[in-house]
């Protein structure tokens, strides 16, 4: 592949990525179709199905390149050694991220793609989530070496007790999501994962 050829791949892969992200939000996730997509990127529907099998596997790299343009590198979470200021920073951007207009509309469309696609749920765990789990994993670990947390406690349900009611509340509208929510989540997450102290 030639230069110019990578450079007008590289010019009509984001073409069609902007064109997916700016009809989700002008028309909802339901209405976006590759017809509408190609035309607006103005490609042939074809070149879409070349890269990406599905609508939803198109919307996800969207995404992914919203979340690279904003956030960059590796995911990483803070390890200040104040465990309980570090989850509440990182819950409350994830709060924020969450009620963002730019980003509402793609996740909620990824996680009903996910839902009825295996394939495109696959995906996600490889690019998107299990590196977001791990980085939790890491900095619950780091708290663990560090006696904040108890040694014995299984880091998978550690990560779903602190980021899984954020979630759940938000894909469900179950109440309001804010800052003071989040902050609520890890003092009460964190209360019940703290090494016991003896009373003796």
């Amino acid at each position: 592949m030639t230069p110019n050829t990578a450079r007008r791949r590289e010019t009509s892969r984001r073409a069609i990525l902007g064109a997916a992200f700016d009809l989700l939000q002008e028309v909802g996730y339901a209405k976006v179709s590759i017809e509408g997509i190609a035309t607006r990127a103005g490609v042939g529907k074809q070149t879409i199905y070349r890269w990406w099998p599905s609508k939803g596997a198109v919307i996800f790299d969207a995404f992914l390149l919203l979340s690279e343009a904003t956030e960059g590198g590796p995911p990483t979470l803070p390890d200040t050694g104040d465990l309980a200021a570090d989850l509440t920073l990182v819950l409350c951007a994830t709060v924020e991220e969450m009620n963002d207009p730019r980003y509402e509309q793609p996740m909620r469309a990824l996680a009903t793609e996910i839902a009825h696609d295996p394939e495109l749920a696959a995906v996600y765990a490889e690019r998107l989530d299990g590196p977001l789990k791990e980085a939790k994993r890491q900095r619950l670990r780091s708290a663990q070496q560090a006696g904040q947390l108890a040694e014995d406690i299984d880091l998978d349900v550690a990560v779903d007790l602190i980021w899984g009611p954020v979630f759940s509340r938000w894909l469900q509208r179950g109440g309001p999501l804010t800052a003071e929510y989040a902050d609520l989540v890890v003092t009460t997450a964190l209360n019940g994962l703290r090494p016991r102290r003896s009373t003796e």
